[in-house]
């Protein structure tokens, strides 16, 4: 039972962090912060993450790219350019990495306005970093689990960013339904997307790369959205675009 409610909280604690200050904030500037918050949030990311933590600063480049050049040749992460989900993963590793180490040139347009924590970053993706949470997390396993079998939950563990990633970034564009004709594969995935935190409705995400609200019909539930009402509410952030409206 402890590793099953390990499993759920690392699982949305950690999306929770990529939905909330990776995507909406770093990527795409749905609200603003103070500093002192900015950090907590690296902080917290970092936490939740674990060894599967990325960059909000690289992240918000590549995220940008990809909406900039969806399903071209340019794309960091398209099933049309990928014959297996295992290569299109791979290839965004890549493509992070190179963006993380600056092995590669980026245009101002893609870089302006991102959080920025450059020795918290060098850290956080070292290979100190990630061995040690990996540790963490097989003392956990071996102190918790009651089965062998549960062991088959630790690769993700380790691996949850690229786990979230894949289910977006592969499956919302090649399954789901859409509410709007657009230029490219997106799809929303689940109707009610309790899973994946709204992440998995990528069709209206990409009509609207900028609204706190992903869900658009009645029914779309987005559970992050109800969250940063709250933090606007309380004046942890501001909010500078984005709609509730349905359609």
């Amino acid at each position: 039972m402890v590793i099953f409610i390990f499993f759920i909280s690392i699982w949305y604690l950690s999306l929770f962090s990529q939905t909330f200050f990776q995507h909406r904030y770093a990527a795409h500037g749905a609200f603003m912060m103070s500093k002192g918050w900015e950090r907590f949030f690296f902080i917290l990311t970092y936490i939740t993450q674990g060894s599967s933590y990325m960059s909000p600063k690289a992240y918000g480049i590549m995220h940008r790219l990809h909406h900039a050049h969806t399903d071209t040749p340019l794309d960091p992460h398209s099933p049309s350019n990928s014959s297996n989900i295992f290569s299109m993963m791979w290839h965004t590793r890549t493509v992070y990495q190179n963006i993380l180490h600056r092995k590669i040139a980026i245009e101002e347009r893609y870089s302006k306005n991102l959080p920025s924590w450059d020795s918290f970053d060098r850290f956080a993706n070292g290979g100190f970093s990630r061995l040690l949470w990996v540790a963490l997390y097989i003392l956990f396993f071996v102190a918790f689990a009651t089965s062998p079998w549960q062991y088959l939950l630790l690769p993700i563990v380790i691996s949850m960013g690229a786990f979230h990633g894949a289910i977006v970034n592969w499956f919302a564009h090649k399954y789901g339904y859409i509410n709007f004709k657009l230029k490219n594969t997106s799809m929303n995935l689940l109707f009610v997307d309790v899973l994946m935190l709204g992440e998995s409705y990528h069709n209206n995400h990409h009509k609207h790369p900028a609204a706190v609200n992903f869900g658009r019909r009645w029914y779309e539930i987005d559970p992050v959205y109800y969250v940063i009402r709250l933090l606007s509410y309380i004046k942890i952030i501001r909010i500078v675009k984005g709609s509730n409206v349905y359609i």
